[in-house]
């Protein structure tokens, strides 16, 4: 999985397309303001600015006190302020402010994050969020939880689905890498870290017959999150069964997709959830939890396991595993369920608000 997720990836994919649209002169905030949209992969130096940050939680405050300090002395006030992120940026000065909330889980599972990452929230989201003219979300569960939590009405909170990259994630021909995977497997992505319930899936695994873990090996890829030592601790004591892949890139994920026999998203809590339906694009049946925002993104097109129930993901793989037939309609449905989501279509909805709100 390439270092642009989640989060990431939505902002950029968004940002360029609003970028081209000839309604906005865009400016964009690093800590310094742009008038070009920086891609991740472009600057070296960013990527390893935000590596070493991320591991130094003393370097991480500092660097968030620089950033208002330089928002405030230096931002000129803007018709429209797009926070993508959460939380509005203090020093940043615009005539109305929409922010992106993706979801609550700092709030309602605080253990699917550092400690870190949810005294920084508790301090600075909720007084910042009163800013915020309308606020955006990815699916309508986030946005039953925004209404329930803040002080926004229906109206001032607008749902706006994720999209992907069909260009990218696609059936291929070409399905070779540059690393070797077993001929048949199970696969999975995502940060290896509580709330994707990485252990749950691996002890799922585990409960697999022999022969079928002798035929369907486990993939796994994504970065190493936190709170991952356990986790790691069972993929090196079944090395014969279990391959981590790491980072790997957005044209290799893609494949990796393709050339899996299943692909497993067992997460406890999502506010939206890309990897199912990049799975669907690239034609992959997919056994997903039922939790959170995932029956809204997986539709009738994917196989629903309870993310607290090892037992029950262990029997939803298998029943995918077992029923070619029902391989091949699931393939056909998530194919038609992944038509449904684009970036374009996600970006032209996020400028229709925009416009909305500058117009009040």
């Amino acid at each position: 999985m390439s270092s642009l997720t989640g989060i990431g990836r939505y902002t950029y994919e968004i940002s360029k397309r609003v970028e081209k649209d000839k309604y906005f002169e865009c400016s964009f905030f690093y800590g310094y303001h742009s008038k070009s949209l920086v891609h991740h992969l472009d600057k070296k130096d960013l990527k390893l600015l935000k590596s070493i940050v991320s591991k130094n939680q003393l370097f991480k405050k500092i660097v968030r006190k620089i950033v208002k300090i330089s928002s405030q002395i230096f931002t000129p006030t803007y018709d429209l302020y797009w926070e993508p992120n959460f939380i509005p940026i203090e020093g940043i000065k615009a005539n109305k402010t929409i922010t992106t909330v993706h979801d609550f889980s700092f709030i309602l599972h605080k253990d699917f994050h550092p400690k870190e990452r949810i005294e920084y929230f508790e301090e600075h989201f909720f007084k910042n969020i009163k800013r915020s003219d309308m606020i955006i979300t990815g699916s309508e569960f986030s946005k039953r939880e925004i209404i329930d939590r803040l002080d926004f009405n229906q109206e001032q909170v607008k749902v706006i689905y994720h999209g992907i990259n069909h260009d990218l994630f696609k059936m291929y021909d070409d399905l070779k890498v540059d690393f070797e995977l077993p001929k048949k497997f199970i696969f999975s992505v995502g940060s290896i870290e509580p709330r994707k319930n990485l252990i749950g899936l691996l002890r799922a695994y585990n409960l697999l017959p022999n022969e079928i873990k002798n035929e369907y090996k486990l993939v796994l890829a994504g970065f190493k999150g936190w709170e991952n030592s356990e986790i790691m601790s069972i993929i090196d004591e079944n090395r014969e069964n279990i391959i981590y892949l790491g980072f790997i890139s957005d044209l290799e994920l893609a494949k990796v997709y393709n050339l899996a026999s299943c692909f497993v998203f067992a997460s406890f809590y999502e506010g939206f959830g890309l990897p199912p339906l990049e799975a669907m694009a690239c034609g992959t049946p997919v056994v997903c939890s039922h939790s959170s925002s995932l029956p809204e993104v997986g539709g009738d097109a994917v196989i629903y396991c309870n993310p607290n129930d090892t037992k029950d993901i262990k029997e939803k793989i298998e029943l995918v595993l077992k029923d070619k037939i029902l391989q091949q309609e699931m393939v056909v449905k998530g194919l038609e369920r992944a038509k449904e989501f684009s970036w374009e279509k996600s970006a032209l909805e996020h400028i229709k608000v925009f416009q909305e709100v500058l117009q009040k």
